[in-house]
């Protein structure tokens, strides 16, 4: 019987301008994990996944086509590309990851069932046949996935990501604290990308600006992380980030109060992170003030916080 994670990921700055060549920064969130166990079965019961958040046993077989199911999907995907028959074997999920918050959830349980299944198997996934597997398995969640959210589960470290392109890790030049927050509304980050992407044929010239100046952002937020820059220009970027992303109609009333409240309570800066419209958010702080700023998030609303350093 053995046990196979993934953690979830935190986009620090960029989305939904990802999805249109400009590039983002994203690095994983390992308090909140998803694991699988796979343990063997009796012989002739096949391969079946069972979900501790939903009590159901899904039973996997190559026959279906294209399920419904993601869970079934991704294992369908590795036993395709292994060119396996289903074992006897019982893959148990669990997961503390919010389903809906922007923290990449379903990369998660994807990766992480993906790795426990091709294990079983006796031909673990090299890193870049998973990201590979765990992309397509995206694109049933997401329609048209960057990208970002399976390549930092699967590689399990911060990356400047630019779509079409190898990722590439980059230097942390000082330590940075951030408060994460749960915003308690679970939003699609499927109908936002969708949005967008309707706004964009809508305006090309309009929205494509604003796009292209949250770019500008993500390019100007790494040279000051790389270089360990003052906490305080990279606050104003994050604001930056959110105010175009408001323009991108992906932020919300809660989304915005919740920022305030972290900015009014000390913060460097803060901003959605992720699909939008509800999910998570990120505030950039000095630890000492990080215990006072997450009861305020928690005062506005916030369902839960976490702490996440990044070094």
């Amino acid at each position: 019987m053995e046990t196979y994670s993934a953690p979830a990921k935190i986009i620090l700055f960029g989305e939904h301008a990802v999805v249109y060549g400009e590039p983002a920064i994203a690095a994983p969130f390992k308090a909140l994990q998803a694991q699988v166990t796979a343990m063997p079965a009796p012989p002739g019961s096949g391969l079946s996944i069972i979900s501790a958040a939903s009590g159901l046993t899904l039973h996997v077989s190559l026959d279906d086509g294209t399920p419904d199911d993601a869970l079934v999907y991704a294992a369908q995907l590795v036993l395709k590309a292994l060119d396996k028959p289903p074992p006897d074997l019982t893959l148990a999920l669990r997961s503390s990851i919010p389903i809906g918050g922007g923290f990449g959830s379903s990369a998660a349980v994807s990766t992480a069932l993906m790795r426990a299944l091709s294990a079983a198997l006796g031909a673990p996934l090299s890193g870049e046949a998973l990201n590979s597997l765990v992309y397509e398995a995206e694109r049933l969640h997401h329609g048209t996935p960057s990208g970002v959210d399976n390549t930092v589960i699967v590689y399990e470290q911060p990356v400047y990501f630019v779509r079409g392109t190898p990722p590439e890790t980059f230097r942390i030049g000082a330590p940075l604290t951030f408060l994460v927050a749960d915003s308690g509304v679970s939003a699609s980050t499927r109908e936002t990308v969708s949005d967008v992407r309707q706004l964009y044929m809508r305006d090309q010239a309009r929205y494509g600006a604003i796009i292209g100046e949250i770019g500008d952002v993500v390019r100007t937020a790494r040279a000051l992380i790389e270089s360990g820059g003052a906490p305080r220009e990279l606050g104003a970027l994050m604001n930056a980030n959110h105010d175009l992303l408001r323009a991108l109609s992906v932020s919300s009333a809660h989304l915005d109060r919740l920022c305030a409240a972290a900015r009014d309570s000390g913060a460097y800066g803060a901003k959605l992170s992720g699909g939008g419209r509800g999910g998570s958010l990120i505030a950039l702080v000095e630890p000492d003030l990080a215990p006072s700023i997450a009861a305020a998030l928690r005062s506005a609303g916030a369902a839960q916080t976490w702490l996440m350093q990044l070094t």
